[in-house]
């Protein structure tokens, strides 16, 4: 019954945190539209390999990473700045295919694992994300860690982000497919604007955060 809770649990949390539209799920659809679905299984497959190691390691680490605040710290500056290129590289691979100043081709030039493995490798704000959870899952007793119950539990994790991922990826190529203004700007527009709304949006939680309070305290 434990296993179950846990694989049920871990699904749960892993399929609702990888159905918003992050970089993760966009290469994805760009496999998905260059390559077709088994290219974009095997990328997916790329994704949830690195993921394992995180959720493995912040489960196990998870009240020590919670307190290296300045880890946290540079890991969230990191994301600002990865979410401001990534809607500049989106923008001009799109907008302009033979751009020579574009720093990544999405999934150009490698196989889909490892482009997945790659990318997700790049995702460094997993780390805050699963260790917030693992602690919350732990603490509240949601979840079981003892002996193979990290194993259940991290099962069910990467089915849900594997799962996750694949509905929004095929729910993109749909809405591509039945509305003509998404078609043609989706990659171009749509998603750059959403990266930028995205970085400015986690730059001001940052000022919030790290400048704002000692503004006050001063």
């Amino acid at each position: 019954m434990k296993a179950l809770k846990n694989i049920a649990v871990g699904f749960l949390v892993s399929y609702i945190g990888s159905i918003p539209l992050g970089y993760l799920n966009v290469i994805g659809y760009d496999v998905y539209q260059k390559s077709g679905i088994e290219s974009t299984l095997i990328y997916l497959a790329g994704v949830i390999v690195i993921e394992a190691v995180v959720i493995f390691a912040t489960l196990i680490f998870a009240d020590r990473l919670m307190h290296n605040k300045k880890l946290i710290k540079y890991i969230e500056l990191f994301s600002i700045f990865f979410m401001f290129l990534l809607a500049w590289s989106f923008h001009t691979a799109h907008s302009d295919p033979d751009a020579s100043a574009t720093i990544f081709r999405l999934a150009d030039g490698y196989s889909p694992f490892w482009t997945g493995v790659k990318y997700s490798s790049l995702n460094f704000i997993q780390i805050p994300f699963w260790t917030a959870w693992n602690l919350y899952l732990i603490n509240a007793h949601y979840i079981s860690v003892n002996n193979s119950g990290k194993y259940t539990y991290l099962n069910g994790t990467l089915a849900g982000t594997f799962c996750g991922m694949l509905t929004l990826i095929l729910c993109l190529d749909w809405l591509t497919k039945k509305n003509d203004f998404v078609s043609n700007y989706l990659m171009s527009g749509v998603i750059p604007l959403l990266f930028l709304c995205m970085g400015l949006f986690q730059a001001y939680k940052f000022w919030k955060k790290y400048f704002r309070k000692k503004q006050k305290t001063d």
